[in-house]
């Protein structure tokens, strides 16, 4: 009874007509350039892929540790070997390699797209102000919507898994800068101009190196929200781990999945304390650590 009295009152409005509408004209129009966009996406995640999948499982291991080594110690680096040797010895490895090398090229991706705009909206109230929705909408919109667009464009595989997963983790780069360099202190800036300093210099030596700690937490939450987008990309043929985790879940193999999910969980605790502790490296987390 509701619902037909709804329906006489209120018109059908055939938005989702309208956009598959637009979308259809958009594929149509720039087919040329979406073809050499996947090109290259595609020529980018070989590549990477390969550097990562191609050398025996434990050379990329002891990198990938001595990485951690590196940015945190002795303990991450131990633990994270583990991690990738429990990987390996589940079959996982070289699904791995392919989810990483994914979340690493969309990662990357959306953060030269996020962190200028991040710059951009705090130096401009009407950017922020134009911005801040289209973040809003893209951070609501369920995950598997970003999936129906790019599969009509670019067909199955990697490139559609890895542009939605660009669009999905951009908006916290985004976000994270401008909240950075709008805490930077209005007097520090000012002393910056009293002694001459242009606007690109202020934001080079002031605003971005104070903004810093808060600039690389929105690092690592547009990884973690690539690593989480690149299982739901397994549905559109990406691969990986993704793949193995929407396998194990139409065929009902409890072990497959936990497995694939054992792996996924590695990665990200991995990449989480990696981007951590190098968020804790720059001179204003040390400076502020030192002062507590």
């Amino acid at each position: 009874m509701i619902s037909a009295a709804t329906d006489t009152l209120v018109p059908r409005v055939p938005v989702g007509d309208w956009i598959e509408t637009a979308i259809d004209w958009v594929t149509d129009t720039f087919d040329p350039l979406f073809d050499a966009i996947k090109t290259f996406f595609e020529s980018i995640y070989d590549s990477l892929d390969w550097v990562l999948s191609t050398p025996p499982f434990f050379v990329v291991a002891i990198v990938l540790a001595a990485i951690a080594f590196w940015a945190k110690g002795w303990k991450l680096a131990v633990g994270s070997l583990v991690g990738f040797v429990l990987i390996a010895a589940m079959d996982q490895w070289d699904n791995a390699m392919d989810s990483l090398a994914l979340v690493l090229l969309a990662s990357v991706v959306a953060l030269l797209i996020g962190i200028p705009l991040g710059i951009w909206s705090a130096r401009n109230e009407h950017v922020s102000r134009i911005v801040r929705p289209i973040l809003d909408f893209m951070q609501t919109m369920p995950a598997f919507v970003y999936l129906i667009p790019t599969v009509v464009i670019f067909l199955t595989g990697p490139v559609p898994g890895i542009i939605a997963t660009i669009v999905f983790a951009l908006a916290p780069g985004v976000r994270f800068t401008e909240l950075g360099i709008r805490q930077v202190d209005s007097e520090v800036v000012e002393a910056g101009r009293a002694f001459g300093s242009t606007d690109r210099r202020i934001l080079r030596q002031i605003q971005i190196p104070l903004a810093m700690p808060t600039i690389m937490a929105g690092v690592n939450q547009v990884i973690m929200l690539a690593l989480s987008m690149v299982v739901i990309s397994g549905m559109v043929g990406a691969g990986g781990l993704g793949g193995d985790v929407v396998g194990a879940l139409s065929s009902v193999d409890i072990a497959l999945g936990f497995e694939a999910g054992l792996a996924v969980v590695f990665l990200a605790i991995y990449l989480d304390r990696v981007t951590s502790a190098l968020a804790d490296r720059s001179p204003v987390a040390k400076a502020l650590k030192a002062a507590r």
